[in-house]
Formats: structure tokens, sequence, C-alpha cells
């Protein structure tokens, strides 16, 4: 069992948490607000710290989910940041969806320092962390990630190294890009659906088995009937991401005119109040 500290204790990171130390793992956590640490030390036991530095001393591997870029620099970097505490030869695990920029950047820095970095963005959800089922994709080099790799089970269902540094990010970009579309594509569907007067139970019953089926469709479907969407991936959050993609697209030549369109529509969401709806309330425009 390994000696960790995770940083960041959200929607994700509260059971990611927790899940290290149902797993056995000694784990030090630090949130920006103190009475959700309180919160998971009274529901876990082991200990909280005051900052991210005290968080991670002595840690051989340190976890983090914070919101962006200038988050993850805070707590790494800034003042009384993790890098500044961590051991000589540890890991420092990042579990946010950010920037391929960043991850490069706090790589270098980790190195310079001693450290080592992972980028490891996660797909899943809330409910993938609640569960223990998320998938992580990683940037980093092979030694580290074969030492993070078996820590990182206890909450995931796939951990794959996906190249250096950046690399997870980049491919948690396209994670984002292939959902903006789908999520689009199956709300006009099933707004087709409900013009066209079909029962929209039985037509995803149908097709959810055929070549249209996906994730999406079978997590969503329903509540996207019902106009259920007070739950799940925040609309605010995935703009939040897709603009990650947008800037990286840019950087690199991709052309990504369905994206940047989907970008928009989830801008007329929040308009219309849904910040904090789920993204598969793409739907709600077509109505």
């Amino acid at each position: 069992m390994a000696r960790v500290a995770f940083i960041g204790l959200g929607v994700m990171g509260y059971p990611m948490a927790g899940h290290l130390a149902k797993a056995g793992h000694q784990v030090t956590v630090y949130n920006r607000t103190k009475s959700k640490s309180d919160q998971w030390v009274a529901e876990h036991g082991h200990q909280s710290a005051e900052t991210p530095a005290a968080a991670v001393h002595e840690a051989e591997i340190a976890f983090c989910c914070v919101g962006n870029d200038e988050d993850l620099r805070s707590v790494t970097i800034g003042k009384n940041g993790a890098f500044t505490g961590l051991s000589q030869g540890a890991i420092f695990v990042d579990h946010t969806t950010a920037s391929a920029e960043v991850a490069r950047e706090l790589s270098e820095y980790a190195s310079s320092k001693g450290s080592h970095f992972i980028d490891a963005p996660v797909s899943g959800g809330q409910a993938g962390a609640e569960n223990g089922v998320l998938t992580v994709m990683c940037g980093g080099e092979e030694t580290e990630f074969a030492r993070a790799a078996p820590v990182i089970e206890a909450y995931a269902r796939s951990c794959r190294l996906m190249g250096p540094a950046g690399a997870g990010q980049l491919t948690k970009m396209v994670n984002q890009i292939t959902i903006a579309g789908l999520i689009q594509g199956l709300s006009e569907a099933l707004a087709f659906t409900q013009s066209a007067g079909l029962d929209g139970q039985a037509v995803l019953d149908v097709i959810s088995k055929g070549a249209a089926g996906s994730w999406q469709m079978e997590n969503r479907g329903r509540t996207m009937l019902e106009d259920e969407f007070d739950f799940g991936f925040a609309v605010d959050w995935m703009r939040k991401d897709l603009a990650i993609c947008l800037a990286e697209a840019n950087r690199n030549g991709t052309s990504l005119p369905v994206t940047a369109l989907v970008d928009q529509f989830y801008h007329d969401v929040q308009k219309m109040g849904g910040g904090r709806w789920d993204t598969s309330s793409l739907i709600k425009r077509l109505r």
C-alpha cells in the first residue's frame, strides 16, 4: 500500500480519494474549502492538510483533480503549492481536464525539482468516480506510469499510457470532441422522433441495439425524452473543455466545424439558464 495525497475534493475527487482509502492506501487530503476535507476525514478517516504542500509531504504519489489550468497552477506552483512539498522521486498525477500546454509545463517543472508528473484526465463522470469505473488517459514516462497505474486502479476500469506529457490531455480532447457531436446528433434524432409522433422509448429500444447505439443513448436517451437534466456533467464544464479543444485545434491546424457549432449551441443553453444542466440538455434548444 502507498502513502498518497489527494488535492481537490469536488464531485470527482471526493469519491476517488475515498476509493484510495478503501483500497488500503494511507491518504492525506486537501481541499480549498476546509469543511469538505473535514467531511471526507469524518467519513473515511485518515487525515487532511492545511495546504497542498503539506498534503503531499512524504507522499509517494500525489493526486489532483481541480477545475482548470489556473486552478492547477495554483495548487502546484503557487504559494504553498504541492511542488514545494513533493519528495524527490514522488509522482504527481493530475486528473484535471486541462490543456496539454499546462501538462507539459508542469512536467518540466516537476522534473527540474526531481519529481515526476503524469497528466491523467478521466472519463466516466460523477457516476464513474463514485462507482470506481473511470477511464483514465495518461501522458508521461513509462516507468512512472507503471508505478502509478496499480494505485489508480482503485477507481479506474481502464488506465492507459497514451504517450509523453500532454498525451493524456490530448486524448481527453478527442473524447470531448466525439461526445459533443454524439449528443447533438442524439438531440436532433429524439426531437425528430417526438415531432413524428413516434414512441420515443420504443425507438430507443430498437435503434440502441444497432449501429446508432452509444453510451449517450443508453444512459441519456430516456432522460432526454423526459426533459430531465438536473444531474451529470454540467454544460459549464463542457464549454470549458470544448474551449480547450478548440484552442488546441487552432494551434495544430485542425478544422473542428461541428465542435465549434455545438459549443455555440451550449452557449445557447447557458443563456436559457442551463449552465448546470447535464450536457444532454442540448435537446432543450430544439423544443
